[in-house]
């Protein structure tokens, strides 16, 4: 890659990792947070749920308007939304106001992300493709975990410092990228707007498409890692009395060995075994993963288990994305589009079971993602992978 495209892409994987960061960061302070309002685990769960199902619903329109209008102009867009929803979090405590800002949030995700995704697309050639996708990949892996860590330290100074200082991160990303980032020149925008459809339409096109299953074990390792990620501070609170530090802590350790993980093991991993060994294998320790937190029994060994599905999930997510973008051909930007809606709608329904199980009984959120996963090992290990997949 040339410097002008590093350039770009590191701009890109800044603003990625900000607005997954801003995704979770409010995980930490949750469980004070929610018992200060007399609101619980379903609150929790709404939360997320509420911030993915807006991007989901948002994402027809924004793939549009990233044509139409351009990438540069929806990606300050997004960022200012993001921003403006942490700033609506911070000076309320009405629970209603607060789903309304995590709708602000998802919204501005929806048009941050595909525009993104757009863009790696427009500045890179076929055989860069994998590469800057693997690159912005990484950035969302990251903000996923340091998002909550990062929350979890800043709550030591208040319980909605972190809520405030993302909101003025945010704000200062708008700026950046309005100054740094120049619109690139796709060659494909007056082909993707003519084919646009309604996001229904299109969900129903992949079903016959040779991706397909890929697709799905995305849905299912969002729906697992974002039901474990909502109740996991809820969780180390009520069974071991972890304070906001403490999730931090086990958020951002296992975050940073999973990132560097993903950024200089995968591409080994996958050279030596294949995508579809890979694939298999690691949504199996995924599924140990789960199957060993139902009998945790000390903070310590939560948090080892706590590593080894993040590990697993942040290797599964590049597999996976090579592996879509392997068999889509000529079709990458639908592709890709569609891989981002698949996981907003695992990251809508597994915080929002999690939420309503863990209200049940603390133990059952695992539990359902340990079955969620042990069918989707053995779908893995039965689907036979289409030949160019792996040529």
């Amino acid at each position: 890659m040339s410097s002008e495209q590093r350039k770009k892409l590191i701009i890109l994987m800044i603003n990625m990792f900000i607005a997954v960061g801003s995704f979770g960061i409010i995980i930490p302070i949750l469980p004070a947070y929610l018992v200060s309002i007399n609101e619980g685990g379903k609150a929790a769960g709404l939360m997320i749920a509420i911030f993915a199902g807006a991007q989901l619903a948002m994402s027809p329109i924004a793939g549009k308007w990233a044509d139409k209008y351009g990438r540069r102009v929806m990606i300050i867009a997004g960022l200012s939304g993001l921003a403006l929803s942490m700033f609506v979090f911070y000076f309320s405590d009405s629970i209603t106001v607060l789903y309304a800002s995590r709708v602000i949030g998802g919204v501005g995700a929806a048009l941050l992300i595909p525009a993104i995704f757009a863009y790696v697309a427009d500045i890179t050639s076929l055989d860069q493709r994998a590469k800057g996708n693997s690159l912005i990949s990484a950035s969302m892996s990251l903000g996923i975990v340091i998002g909550p860590g990062i929350g979890g330290f800043l709550a030591d100074f208040g319980l909605k410092m972190p809520l405030l200082v993302s909101a003025l991160v945010g704000l200062v990303a708008v700026i950046f990228s309005a100054v740094m980032l120049k619109e690139s020149k796709g060659t494909e925008i007056e082909v993707n707007e003519a084919k646009s459809e309604s996001m229904i339409k299109e969900i129903g096109q992949t079903f016959s498409k040779p991706y397909f299953i890929p697709l799905l074990i995305t849905l299912v390792m969002s729906f697992g890692l974002m039901a474990y990620e909502s109740v996991l501070g809820l969780f180390v609170d009520f069974e071991f009395g972890a304070s906001p530090k403490d999730i931090a802590v086990l958020v951002t350790s296992t975050g940073i060995i999973s990132v560097i993980i993903q950024l200089f093991a995968v591409d080994r991993i996958v050279r030596r075994y294949g995508e579809a060994a890979v694939l298999t294998v690691f949504l199996g320790v995924a599924a140990g993963g789960f199957l060993l937190s139902i009998f945790a029994s000390t903070y310590v060994m939560f948090f080892g288990v706590t590593m080894i599905i993040f590990l697993a999930t942040s290797i599964l997510r590049p597999v996976l994305i090579t592996l879509i973008s392997k068999l889509a051909g000529k079709e990458q930007g639908f592709a890709m589009g569609m891989n981002n809606a698949y996981m907003s709608i695992g990251n809508v329904l597994g915080p929002l079971l999690a939420g309503v199980l863990f209200d049940i009984h603390i133990i059952y959120p695992f539990v359902l993602g340990l079955i969620v996963l042990v069918l989707t090992t053995i779908g893995s290990a039965r689907w036979k992978t289409p030949r160019k997949a792996l040529s």
